[in-house]
């Protein structure tokens, strides 16, 4: 779906009079206020019931324009916007003086990116501007991927609803700190590890903690309204069984090697084979599993590998500090 244009210059119009504006991305619909808005952008965080130290990424529309938003470029993170802007990869920067500390959590780090979407970037050049825009949902709680989703999620507290059809991707950006000479992965996401490296031609780490605050780190995050578990694959169906025995009502995601088992669950989520597919429906899938009643979903993590990483990053972060029964 493509949004029309008197749609696309009545969002630019709200952000410029300090409205929201949800606006889709290939990765997930984001809640979009004017970058350079103090004001905007902290009601961003007091509609998401986001901790106002938790930074946000500035979408900028083109690689051209990154010198306006940060004080300096290293050559690695030069070549990394170039090979993957447009795409669902953000860069952490030293911070221009355009960002103000309110985008950044009080940090004097920026997290820039150019989304891989045409509504967005036609958006991001009627505005003339960057655009700050965390997920468009409840702080730690699912992602949306839809337009649908934002309006079920966060009702009146945004102004306009940029229809830009489901995302493409499906999960967010993966989050590099490009401040020093050798990157680090923050956050893995659409952008996999092996593409990165394939480029930069060394190994990346994917530490377990930063000292450098970014976007979904939080200890329970992406989270559905029923608890996640997360188990080894063969033991997904009977640990499924054995909860809805006890009287849960038990969603399972049915790893691909599973296919067309009989399961005694209440709802059954068929785990696409492609980690490209899963990636995209992972959040519709949780949301479905919640609209059907489970309070208890089980699931296993996929190979850590391309998007699996991704995946498995955010079924960790679903299940928070309970990883495993």
């Amino acid at each position: 779906m493509t949004a029309r244009t008197s749609d696309i210059e009545k969002a630019a119009g709200v952000l410029r009079a300090g409205g929201l504006v949800a606006l889709p991305t290939e990765t997930v619909y984001g809640l979009g206020a004017n970058a350079e808005d103090p004001a905007a952008v902290s009601r961003i965080f007091q509609v998401k019931g986001r901790p106002p130290s938790h930074p946000l990424i500035v979408h900028i529309g083109s690689a051209e324009h990154l010198d306006d938003w940060v004080e300096d470029v290293p050559a690695t993170a030069r070549l990394l916007a170039e090979r993957f802007w447009p795409g669902p990869l953000t860069l952490v920067l030293r911070r221009g003086r355009r960002v103000p500390l309110e985008a950044t959590g009080g940090l004097e780090t920026v997290a820039v990116r150019v989304p891989d979407h045409p509504v967005a970037l036609a958006l991001l050049s009627a505005f003339g501007g960057g655009v700050t825009a965390p997920s468009a949902n409840r702080f730690g709680s699912v992602s949306p991927t839809t337009a649908d989703d934002v309006r079920a999620e966060l009702g009146d507290g945004v102004d306009f609803v940029l229809d830009g059809g489901p995302c493409e991707v499906g999960v967010e950006s993966t989050i590099v700190d490009a401040t020093g000479e050798t990157p680090t992965i923050l956050r893995p996401g659409g952008v996999t590890r092996e593409d990165l490296e394939a480029v930069l031609g060394c190994p990346l780490v994917v530490p377990a903690t930063s000292h450098i605050r970014v976007p979904g780190q939080h200890p329970s995050h992406y989270a559905p309204r029923a608890r996640v578990v997360l188990v080894e694959p063969e033991k997904v169906v009977a640990e499924a069984e054995l909860a809805q025995e006890l009287g849960h009502r038990v969603g399972v995601f049915l790893p691909p090697a599973f296919a067309g088992a009989e399961v005694k669950a209440h709802a059954v989520v068929q785990v696409p084979g492609s980690m490209a597919a899963y990636a995209r429906g992972l959040y519709g899938f949780l949301r479905e599993l919640d609209l059907r009643g489970c309070d208890l979903i089980v699931a296993s993590l996929p190979a850590e590998e391309g998007l699996g990483l991704a995946i498995a990053n955010r079924l960790r972060r679903a299940a928070g500090p309970r990883t495993t029964v």
